[in-house]
C-alpha cells in the first residue's frame, strides 16, 4: 500500500466514523452495527498492509489529523452509546432477577 492509498483508506474511516456519529446521534442502531463492520473491515486493511510507507513531513501531518477527527467521532460516539448500553445492561439484569425471583416462588405442584 504506498502513501496514497494509506491516507485514502484513513480518509475513508473518517467519513465511516462520520457516519457513525450521525447514527448514533439519531438513534439509528442498525445503521450503527453497519457502519461500525465497514470501519472494521476498513480497519483490518491497514493492519493487514502493515508496510505503511514513510510518509512526508505534509503527508505525516495529514494521517495525524485525520487520526485526531477519527478518535474525536469515535469519543462522541461512546458518549452517546455507552449511556444507552448501561440502561440496556440495568433492563436484562432487572429482567433476570425477576425470573429468577417468579422460578423461586412459584408454586410446587409435584406434591
Amino acid at each position: 500500500m504506498d502513501s496514497v492509498q494509506t491516507l485514502r483508506t484513513y480518509d475513508a474511516i473518517l467519513a465511516t466514523t462520520g457516519k457513525m456519529l450521525t447514527a448514533a446521534q439519531n438513534n439509528e442502531w442498525d445503521q450503527l452495527i453497519l457502519l461500525e463492520k465497514e470501519c472494521r473491515q476498513l480497519t483490518e486493511t491497514l493492519i493487514q498492509n502493515d508496510q505503511e510507507p514513510i510518509l512526508d513531513k505534509e503527508l505525516l501531518q495529514k494521517k495525524v489529523k485525520i487520526i485526531h477527527q477519527i478518535l474525536a467521532d469515535d469519543a462522541q460516539i461512546r458518549a452517546i452509546t455507552e449511556p444507552w448500553m448501561i440502561k440496556l445492561q440495568d433492563m436484562l439484569n432487572t429482567n433476570n432477577r425477576t425470573r429468577d425471583l417468579q422460578l423461586a416462588y412459584q408454586p410446587v405442584n409435584n406434591l
